[in-house]
């Protein structure tokens, strides 16, 4: 099940929300985990266990190393104090089960027909006996989510629960469950015990999940055809304009769709009563790498921040130290998203400007006008989402070759403007405007913007909105969500 489906929409959504405000409240957590299960396995089916057993490992493993399970009040671990063997122990299983699950689901395909097939030349009879591992949805967000709690149970940041249905709670509610963002429980602690939803609340939340429908069905979607159209192309249809159509569109389609999702998250959390951290900030509009990765994906950035890069060194150590440190984080974030050559070239990729802009790239960035940051920026972005969206080295290659003029494409490849239709058009300048934060300053400049009226205003265009997307959904079987094979 998905957000932008007409069934989630008029038939799960009304019914989960209508339910949620309907029982008392201490029963409120157990429903919304219910509902969630349901959700996860109207998609998944049996794979659901893999999210229980994944909740109900580090669960234990955050009483074990907080003493919950002594009588008293549960209070967090002095930070200064020291940890017993057995703390450490127990963070170390809990640590190994997280990675070997994510590891198993995610990564052994890869490791037996990526690694040994392609690497050391295994192959024939090799295969004969491997059957494929399904990857479970969103496994690296809730491994992840999962992992920081127990991380900062054992850190002393945060209390552990004993409630079990609290924490299953937290780590399964299906607005953030499959594709993010990335959730702390000591944000949200005090609002799994009390949720409060004001009308004005829950209005803001109708607001941004229309708003973030709208970015995946009306921008993302339709530029997303023409994404997968190009990048299927044959190496000889592919000259520079084409290319750059693929990687324009593509740019575009991953923004809006990923942003639009952790909208559509944030604002079911706000109908429920749950204030999630902002995801993304105009990524599009910064003007080095070091602030892309401080825009994209935020919740990711910031935990292989706290939770791999400073356990590592961070910047502490020596320059080559710091750099060392940064390209490792990156390589293992290029990996995160995806089990693939490709994956792992475009976190080291990153990475590797990263320690270039560390290295004193930044300080000239700073001296010269924004402008330039801004095309540089844009450039390695967009060039690296050619690694990120081919389905091998050698295609991100041959597209990377025709976009900078060095493919070999014919004469007779077809115009660009089959791709251009007027829908596709409209999308890409609307992509393009709503990259930046257009609306915030169209908003601030009359004070109607700031009255009552406006406020009517919006209502009724979200109603519009909602009805467009509702209409487009039902008349258009191409609906991806790029995020949720990662």
């Amino acid at each position: 099940m998905i957000f932008s489906s007409v069934f989630f929409l008029f038939a799960f959504l009304p019914v989960v929300i209508l339910g949620h405000f309907w029982i008392p409240e201490r029963f409120r957590n157990l429903f919304l985990l219910l509902a969630s299960l349901l959700f996860y396995f109207w998609g998944e089916n049996w794979l659901v266990f893999i999210v229980i057993a994944s909740v109900a490992a580090n669960y234990v493993c955050s009483i074990l190393i907080s003493g919950a399970f002594r009588p008293g009040p549960v209070v967090p671990i002095p930070e200064g104090a020291r940890r017993s063997p057995r703390q450490k122990a127990v963070l170390a299983l809990a640590i190994a089960v997280n990675l070997g699950l994510l590891v198993y689901f995610k990564y052994a395909n890869f490791m037996v027909t990526g690694v040994l097939g392609e690497l050391f030349g295994a192959k024939g009879s090799f295969f004969d006996g491997w059957k494929e591992i399904l990857l479970p949805l969103g496994i690296s967000f809730y491994t992840f989510q999962a992992m920081s709690y127990v991380i900062d149970v054992y850190r002393g940041n945060t209390a552990a629960t004993r409630s079990f249905i609290d924490f299953a709670c937290y780590v399964t509610c299906f607005p953030q469950l499959v594709a993010g963002p990335i959730v702390r429980y000591r944000d949200i602690a005090g609002q799994l015990v009390r949720r409060i939803v004001t009308p004005e609340g829950f209005a803001e939340g109708i607001g941004r999940f229309v708003t973030g429908l709208s970015k995946k069905v009306i921008i993302a979607n339709t530029v997303g055809k023409t994404a997968d159209a190009v990048f299927a192309l044959p190496p000889d249809n592919l000259d520079a304009p084409h290319a750059w159509l693929g990687v324009l569109c593509y740019t575009l389609q991953i923004y809006f769709d990923f942003s639009g999702y952790s909208d559509m998250a944030i604002g079911l959390g706000r109908m429920l009563g749950f204030r999630y951290l902002e995801n993304f900030n105009y990524p599009y509009i910064a003007s080095s790498v070091q602030e892309f990765w401080r825009r994209w994906h935020i919740s990711l950035s910031t935990w292989f921040r706290d939770y791999l890069y400073i356990p590592l060194g961070g910047n502490r150590g020596s320059r080559l130290r710091t750099m060392i440190n940064l390209w490792t984080v990156f390589i293992l974030c290029g990996l995160w998203h995806g089990a693939s050559w490709n994956f792992l070239a475009w976190g080291a990729y990153h990475g590797l400007f990263l320690v270039f802009e560390r290295a004193g790239f930044k300080r000239t960035l700073e001296r010269v006008p924004n402008v330039f940051g801004h095309v540089y920026t844009l450039l390695v972005v967009m060039t690296g989402w050619m690694l990120f969206r081919a389905d091998t080295l050698s295609h991100a290659w041959v597209t990377a070759k025709a976009a900078f003029g060095f493919g070999s494409a014919f004469p007779q490849a077809v115009s660009i403007r089959y791709y251009l239709g007027n829908d596709v058009l409209a999308a890409i300048v609307l992509g393009v405007l709503f990259s930046m934060p257009a609306a915030s300053y169209v908003t601030s400049l009359a004070p109607f913007f700031r009255s009552r009226g406006y406020h009517w205003v919006r209502y009724v265009g979200w109603m519009v909105l909602l009805m467009i997307c509702s209409m487009r959904l039902a008349n258009d079987v191409y609906n991806p969500f790029i995020y949720f094979r990662f």
